[in-house]
């Protein structure tokens, strides 16, 4: 599979700060891509420079065969840009605002139905200023998916949002991934991570830590299981790489087990000990 973005020794530097230092990636055509880092990792410097709206200090790179620094009008109209700051077209309807958007590109989506796909059909007569936080996110949504893109950044995009909202949105990332979008997220939403994407990379001061699917990223599937149970002889707790085996040697001649429980490290537990805040 071709790449839509390859980045190598990428570097942002400021006169007191290494923001991102040299790090190399690669996004597959298609895929849903997460960037995940604490504050302060170099992932928001990382995604502007791949947006074209930072200078990078060093390094290569190439988003959809351009380089983003010296990039045209013609190269921003296939990429959709979900930012973390709300829109403010306040006076605008919803239906005005999507639709004064979709004229910006040479081939967009129906207004309507990007609205219906947001879930902001009950709203389209409603002014921005009007909505709710969540709602307004929404709009985001909508205007970064509107002019048809190639590649789609969303930097944060279910903030506000409620559980139910959240879901909707994650069925409408998954429909546009089946349609061939490349799609780059970043989210503090680990539970996002594991029901969208296909890859992840975790950045933390400034460099690369770890890059893998969210099933193996840090060794994830050969962490060793803890198997906890009970029996007559009180409460137990034992890690072990083989927690099948442990579990019908323990079982044998009909040996009962009260609570018996088998976990292996969550992604949030992987992630907090890449960058260094184990729980």
């Amino acid at each position: 599979m071709s790449t839509a973005v390859r980045v190598r020794g990428l570097r942002k530097e400021y006169p007191d700060h290494l923001a991102v230092a040299g790090i190399d990636l690669d996004i597959r055509h298609g895929e849903v891509f997460a960037l995940l880092g604490p504050n302060g990792a170099g992932k928001t410097t990382t995604v502007e420079i791949l947006e074209g709206h930072r200078r990078r200090t060093g390094g290569e790179a190439r988003v959809l065969g351009e380089d983003p620094g010296s990039a045209g009008r013609a190269w921003r109209a296939r990429l959709g840009i979900v930012l973390q700051t709300a829109t403010d077209a306040a006076e605008l309807t919803v239906r005005e605002t999507v639709r004064h958007f979709a004229r910006y590109y040479p081939n967009f989506r129906n207004p309507e139905e990007v609205i219906e796909q947001v879930g902001l059909s009950a709203k389209a007569g409603a002014r921005v200023r009007s909505l709710s936080g969540g709602q307004r996110r929404r709009v985001d949504v909508a205007l970064g998916i509107v002019g048809r893109p190639e590649l789609l950044f969303l930097d944060e995009p279910t903030t506000g949002f409620d559980p139910e909202a959240r879901r909707q949105f994650w069925t409408l990332i998954d429909g546009l991934a089946d349609d061939g979008t490349t799609i780059v997220l970043t989210t503090h939403y680990l539970d996002e991570v594991e029901a969208l994407a296909d890859r992840l990379a975790v950045l933390a001061g400034g460099g690369l830590v770890a890059e893998g699917t969210p099933a193996t990223l840090g060794g994830r599937e050969r962490a060793d299981a803890i198997v906890r149970w009970t029996d007559e002889r009180g409460n137990h707790e034992e890690r072990t790489a083989f927690p099948a085996k442990l579990v019908t040697q323990l079982s044998g001649d009909g040996r009962e087990l009260a609570g018996l429980t088998v976990t292996r490290p969550s992604l949030e537990d992987v992630y907090l000990d890449l960058i260094g805040e184990k729980p």
